[in-house]
C-alpha cells in the first residue's frame, strides 16, 4: 500500500478536497473545485490490490463506502466502485484537525445556535459544499463549551471528536446501525442532549428527528438543498398530503434555523463559504404553518439578523475575497 499512501500524502500536501483514482490515468486531484492530473499512470493491478486491502473480497463488490486513516496526517472517506472492467475510487480528504467555527466565514449567529437546548438546526447545500465540516465544527463548539452528551450518526464517520467538556459517542451506518431512522430512535433512548443526523431523506428519519427536537434535544441535521425555504418544502413533501398540515405545525415549533452554504474560489487560492442563514422568527413560523414558504426569501432579505446568499456573496466581493468573475458566476442569474 506504499504507493497508495503516497497518493494520499500528495493529496494532503496539495490541499486537495478529493482524490480520484482510475485505471489508465494519473491520480486526479480536485483543487479549489477543479480537477488536476498529477503523477504516473495508475495500472489496473495497482487498483485491484488497493481495493482488496481496503475492502477485502471484491469479487461480488459493486460499490463500498469506508473510512481510512493515515496516523497524524488525515482521515479519508473512500468510495470504491466498479466501472467497465475494473474499479475506481473517489476519496474525500478529511483534515485531522476540526476547524474552529469562527474560521469558516459563517454568520456569527452560528455560535449562538450551538448553545440551544432543543430544536432542529439544518445545515444544507450541494455535495462538496462543506456541510460535514460545518457540522463537525458545531459539534466541536458544543464540546468545548457545554457538559452535554452528544451522539453523532454518520455515513461514514469523518472527523474524530475527543471528549472535552462533553461526552461524545460517534456511530457509523452499517457498522453500528442499519438505517438512520433506527439509529435516531436508539439515540433517543441513550440520554442524549445533542444528536447529529448525517442524512435525513426518508419520512421515518425526518419524523423521528422532529420528535427528538420536540422532546428536549438539539438535533443538527443536513439536507441537499440550495435555499432555506427549499429545505422546508423538501421535508414536508416527503409526507403524504393528509399529514403535511401536521408536519408544518411541527416544523414551525421545532425548526430553529437553516444554514445553506456553498464553497466558492477565493481570489488568491483556496475556497471560502458563501452562506444563507434563516432563523425562525414569528413571521417565518407563520409562513411555515400557512404553507407560504415561497415568501420566506423576502423575510430573510429584510431582516437584519439573517443573511441571504446574495448578500454574503456581495460582502465577499467587496472585501476582495472573490473576484468579479466568481461574483457573477455564482450570483443568481449569473
Amino acid at each position: 500500500m506504499k504507493d497508495f499512501h503516497k497518493l494520499l500524502e500528495t493529496a494532503v500536501e496539495k490541499e486537495a478536497s478529493d482524490l480520484h483514482i482510475r485505471e489508465g490515468l494519473p491520480a486526479i486531484y480536485r483543487m479549489d473545485g477543479s480537477l488536476q492530473k498529477s503523477g504516473d499512470v495508475i495500472k489496473k493491478e495497482q487498483i485491484i490490490t488497493w481495493c482488496k486491502n481496503l475492502a477485502g473480497d471484491i469479487d461480488n463488490l459493486y460499490q463500498k463506502d469506508l473510512s481510512y486513516q493515515l496516523k497524524n496526517l488525515a482521515r479519508f472517506r473512500v468510495n470504491i466502485y466498479r466501472q467497465m472492467n475494473s474499479f475506481s475510487m473517489a476519496i474525500r480528504i478529511i483534515p485531522s484537525q476540526i476547524p474552529p467555527l469562527s474560521t469558516l466565514n459563517l454568520p456569527d449567529t452560528m455560535e449562538k445556535l450551538c448553545k440551544l437546548k432543543q430544536g432542529l438546526v439544518l445545515v444544507t447545500g450541494i455535495t462538496g459544499s462543506g456541510k460535514s465540516t460545518t457540522l463537525a465544527s458545531m459539534v466541536n463548539e458544543v464540546n468545548k463549551t457545554a457538559q452535554n452528551h452528544i451522539i453523532t450518526l454518520e455515513d461514514p464517520i469523518e472527523y474524530i471528536h475527543e471528549c472535552k467538556q462533553s461526552l461524545i459517542n460517534q456511530r457509523e451506518k452499517g457498522a453500528h446501525f442499519q438505517k438512520f431512522s433506527e439509529g435516531l430512535s436508539a439515540a433517543m433512548r441513550q440520554d442524549p442532549d445533542v444528536i447529529l443526523v448525517g442524512e435525513m431523506r426518508d419520512l421515518e428519519t425526518i419524523s423521528t428527528a422532529l420528535t427528538a427536537a420536540e422532546t428536549g434535544h438539539l438535533v443538527l441535521a443536513t439536507l441537499h438543498t440550495q435555499r432555506a425555504h427549499q429545505s422546508i418544502d423538501r421535508m414536508i413533501d416527503v409526507f403524504p398530503p393528509h399529514q403535511q398540515g401536521q408536519i408544518r405545525i411541527q416544523l414551525a415549533s421545532t425548526l430553529k434555523a437553516v444554514l445553506t452554504q456553498q464553497l466558492v474560489p477565493k481570489t488568491y487560492g483556496g475556497r471560502t463559504a458563501v452562506a444563507e442563514l434563516m432563523e425562525c422568527n414569528t413571521a417565518i413560523k407563520t409562513l411555515i404553518r400557512e404553507g407560504k414558504t415561497h415568501q420566506i426569501p423576502s423575510i430573510i432579505q429584510t431582516n437584519n439578523t439573517m443573511t441571504t446568499f446574495e448578500k454574503s456573496l456581495e460582502n465577499l466581493y467587496n472585501q476582495g475575497e472573490i473576484d468579479e468573475k466568481t461574483f457573477h458566476m455564482f450570483s443568481v442569474g449569473g
